[in-house]
């Protein structure tokens, strides 16, 4: 069973759509040249408007629109499969919400998975004066999703779903070698939880998890957390970029892991 290089992309989104598109370009071509079969971008890559109901008018139509077609040009491009983070897309014959969702495109541009983000993060943070309601603006989604990949077999997750560890697990009793979560994590959060939510997903799961994230302050002033990593399927952190935007690539064992699940079968352990 051979291994795989993946890449997970660390952003600093704008307002400006033409502008992000260029940036993830440039850190896509990089995680290629650094020998990636499979790059994943950050939640919300292509747009972060300055308000939230900005992302109804940059919402695309399912199938058509410059950064559906982005993404198919860089993974053709490069050769690479091609996780889009999440983008708008538009959903008809609703409420006016859009879906937050996640697009594949194989090596050849062609579209093999959506996963609309399930979990949506209506919170208000505790002792920091920060409230969200991204239900106000985003219909969630229902559907776990699960893929092959050159890299494995993918469960599909994004930011908050990674407080939800039965979505992980129902993933991993279907076959799932490794969780891709694109985030958008706020600073406070960040800095309480991330790497810990990380890790655990990794260690009871025994799957690589590769988890690219926004980073540094925002046009509408958010601040988001950053630190993009890979994890392994012992918890060990393969690579990660704390600030500012960039690839980071490491290359999974599946080998090991394989043997990992059959030495320590705590998967096959469970009884609820």
């Amino acid at each position: 069973m051979s291994g795989a290089r993946v890449a997970a992309i660390q952003m600093t989104t704008s307002a400006d759509v033409a502008d992000n598109l260029a940036q993830a370009g440039r850190l896509l071509a990089e995680a290629a040249e650094r020998g990636a079969v499979v790059a994943a971008l950050p939640e919300n890559f292509a747009f972060m408007g300055l308000h939230d109901a900005d992302k109804r008018a940059v919402a695309e139509a399912d199938g058509a629109g410059p950064i559906q077609d982005f993404l198919v040009q860089a993974a053709r491009r490069h050769r690479m499969m091609v996780i889009g983070g999440t983008m708008p897309l538009r959903i008809e014959g609703g409420d006016g919400r859009v879906a937050a969702a996640s697009l594949v495109f194989d090596a050849d541009g062609n579209r093999v998975a959506r996963y609309d983000k399930i979990h949506l993060f209506d919170v208000d943070l505790p002792d920091v004066a920060e409230t969200y309601r991204e239900s106000a603006h985003v219909a969630p989604g229902a559907r776990p999703q699960l893929i092959d990949t050159p890299a494995g077999r993918l469960g599909m997750a994004v930011c908050y779903d990674v407080r939800f560890p039965e979505l992980f697990r129902h993933l991993c009793a279907a076959g799932a070698e490794w969780f891709v979560l694109p985030s958008a994590f706020t600073a406070p959060t960040g800095e309480a939880h991330w790497e810990t939510l990380l890790r655990a997903r990794a260690i009871e799961n025994l799957a690589f998890v590769v988890a690219p994230a926004q980073s540094g302050r925002h046009a509408n002033g958010r601040l988001t957390h950053g630190d993009t990593m890979i994890v392994d399927y012992w918890g060990h952190v393969l690579a990660r970029r704390v600030d500012g935007p960039g690839p980071v690539v490491a290359e999974f064992d599946r080998t090991a892991q394989a043997g990992a699940r059959a030495h320590f079968p705590a998967l096959r352990h469970r009884r609820l």
